[in-house]
């Protein structure tokens, strides 16, 4: 009996150390990477410098502001509509300036009124000059008057003219001739100047750019006029042929990241601006990433 009691707890220790072994194994086996969402794009010859970028208007997105802090009163445009230069864009909340234009009307009427009997008195003065009916001084005095009486109404009209030309500057319109991108803003909603969420994004898509951003280390190798081709993020079948427009010259801080968890944000960049026009296939919509590749 002591014998199988032994031979009992042998092969029960035995079998706690095959479990404990299984267990360690299972807990630190490492699993294999799994397969990439879509194929990288390779390069396609040994001297190209690549860099990513980023799809914009030509010319750059613009970005509406605002010219008061004031509530939208109307939004006039949606997104995807082509406005010329001068469209009007939205509408600004106007009936404090409207009420001061009523009154700045009435108080004009009241000094053309003024300026109309100025005017009546001066000319009976001058007529009863010329036959010395009143003095000179009076006659002058007249004058004085009219010219006073004058003044107000070019006065009052200025002031007027100011207040219409702030109820005009409530309508934002359209800079450039463009299509509406983006519509972040409601009627009912209080916009300010200055804000970091522009309320309308406009630009010229027929025709784009993309702006690449090229690590300063290679900033020296990167050639006025270099040929370039683009591919957007996850399609490596259709390149993009891209032509050279310009080289800002200004290294700035990185601020396009594409997430990648390698990548460093504390880099500086020198921007290369290159066009394309906008095609059908494959299709390309503003702020869309894209790998460039830029010939040596």
């Amino acid at each position: 009996m002591l014998i199988l009691l032994r031979r009992f707890s042998l092969w029960a220790a035995l079998l706690g150390i095959v479990a404990v072994v299984l267990m360690v194994r299972q807990t630190t086996a490492i699993e294999p990477m799994p397969p990439p969402p879509s194929v990288p794009v390779q390069k396609p010859t040994a001297r190209v410098i690549a860099a990513a970028g980023l799809v914009e208007a030509l010319q750059d997105n613009t970005s509406i502001g605002v010219p008061v802090s004031a509530l939208v009163k109307r939004v006039l445009v949606n997104v995807w509509d082509k406005v010329e230069a001068g469209a009007p864009l939205l509408e600004l909340d106007d009936r404090d300036l409207q009420a001061q234009l009523t009154t700045q009307r009435a108080d004009l009427r009241v000094r053309e009124a003024e300026l109309t009997r100025a005017k009546r008195q001066h000319d009976l003065a001058q007529s009863l000059r010329a036959s010395r009916l009143v003095s000179q001084d009076e006659s002058d005095t007249q004058a004085d008057a009219f010219a006073v009486a004058q003044a107000r109404v070019d006065s009052a009209r200025a002031t007027m003219a100011q207040t219409e030309a702030l109820v005009e500057r409530l309508t934002v319109r359209a800079p450039i001739d463009g299509t509406v991108l983006q519509v972040s803003t409601r009627a009912g909603e209080y916009l300010m100047p200055g804000a970091s969420s522009a309320p309308i994004l406009l630009g010229a898509i027929e025709e784009v750019q993309v702006r690449a951003d090229v690590d300063e280390q290679l900033a020296p190798r990167v050639k006025p006029g270099s040929k370039a081709v683009g591919y957007l993020k996850g399609d490596t079948q259709n390149p993009i042929p891209l032509e050279f427009v310009r080289i800002e010259p200004y290294i700035t801080p990185k601020r396009n990241l594409t997430g990648s968890s390698a990548e460093r944000v504390d880099t500086r960049v020198l921007q290369v601006i290159y066009k394309f026009p906008m095609v059908p296939t494959p299709r390309v919509y503003v702020g869309q990433q894209m790998d460039l590749f830029m010939e040596e």
